[in-house]
């Protein structure tokens, strides 16, 4: 391994423990790619990405070029020679044919779903829209397509009834890193070969934004809780009432209506009390155990109550 260069190409905090993995296997890491630096935070500070925090802590090269479209950018790299192979995960540039070609073993992608369900940037949230039982990590030949190449393997897990998005997250970015360390002799040796997707079974899972996370108390309550927690972290679900006041909603759960709730129109407070604010969905009830109001902290739903009242609350 130790002869082994492998370079690679990722951006986020999900693609930080493969880069581990690749050094702590002791391979030669010649180059690693990420997006450029971009503004964060309230006061839109110019913020590294995770990975290029990772790789200079390792004392590694960076090279964060906004497009990969002319073969030139590769000039300013400094390369004498093509990588081994190239692992990408996360990246957020499409890779263009003279980058997958570069390699000698080509480029393996990480890639957060049991392929071909979920290809595309948000898999993790659309499994657990979809009420998925399981998902996984695959490890993937890359070509021109959006996640259509030929899988290596894959390591399967269940997706827990509470577990939100952020917390499936990270057990996938662990998993993926084991499984490319354990896969990583196989790999550079060429025993593994690619095994090509089903694309009658292929899902696609779009990229999520902040408008979608406005709860619709018309649909089912299993399915808003869901939505609760696939957007958690990012960008939390929300709920508006009939004076446009917005109460985001950081934890969940669906209950069976009661007989009482029936009366109820979709988004109408049914109940409060410590134990959570239940508002009437399309069908069965949502629990909301933890919000948050504008300009103000998480609270769980005791003490919410204790500073606002929800009687005659309707949302929308």
């Amino acid at each position: 391994m130790t002869a082994a260069r492998i370079a690679f190409a990722g951006t986020p905090a999900f693609a930080v423990p493969a880069l581990e993995a690749i050094v702590a296997a002791g391979a030669h890491v010649p180059l690693v790619l990420t997006q450029p630096d971009r503004p964060a935070g309230r006061g839109r500070k110019l913020t590294p990405p995770p990975v290029k925090e990772a790789a200079l802590a390792h004392g590694l090269p960076v090279a964060q070029p906004s497009s990969l479209a002319d073969a030139a950018v590769a000039r300013e790299w400094g390369l004498d020679r093509p990588p081994d192979l190239l692992v990408v995960v996360a990246y957020g540039l499409l890779l263009p044919r003279w980058v997958l070609d570069w390699p000698a073993r080509g480029c393996v992608n990480i890639h957060a779903s049991l392929l071909p369900r979920w290809r595309g940037a948000a898999p993790i949230q659309h499994a657990i829209l979809a009420g998925d039982a399981e998902t996984g990590i695959s490890l993937m030949r890359m070509d021109e397509g959006l996640d259509t190449g030929p899988v290596y393997c894959s390591r399967s897990i269940p997706i827990e009834p509470t577990q939100t998005a952020g917390e499936l997250h990270d057990r996938l970015a662990r998993l993926g890193a084991e499984l490319l360390a354990e896969s990583l002799p196989a790999l550079l040796s060429g025993e593994l070969t690619p095994v090509p997707q089903d694309e009658a079974l292929a899902t696609y899972a779009p990229k999520i934004a902040k408008a979608d996370a406005r709860l619709d108390f018309h649909k089912p309550a299993e399915r808003l809780a869901r939505e609760v927690r696939a957007y958690h972290p990012w960008p939390v679900a929300f709920a508006e009432d009939r004076d446009g006041r917005v109460l985001r909603v950081h934890a969940a759960e669906a209950l069976a209506a009661t007989e009482d709730a029936a009366r109820f129109r979709p988004g109408q407070v049914v109940a409060a009390s410590r134990d959570g604010i239940d508002v009437k969905a399309g069908d069965g009830v949502l629990r909301l155990l933890r919000v948050q109001p504008p300009s103000s902290r998480v609270m769980d739903a005791a003490a919410y109550l204790a500073a606002h009242s929800v009687e005659g609350v309707e949302f929308v």
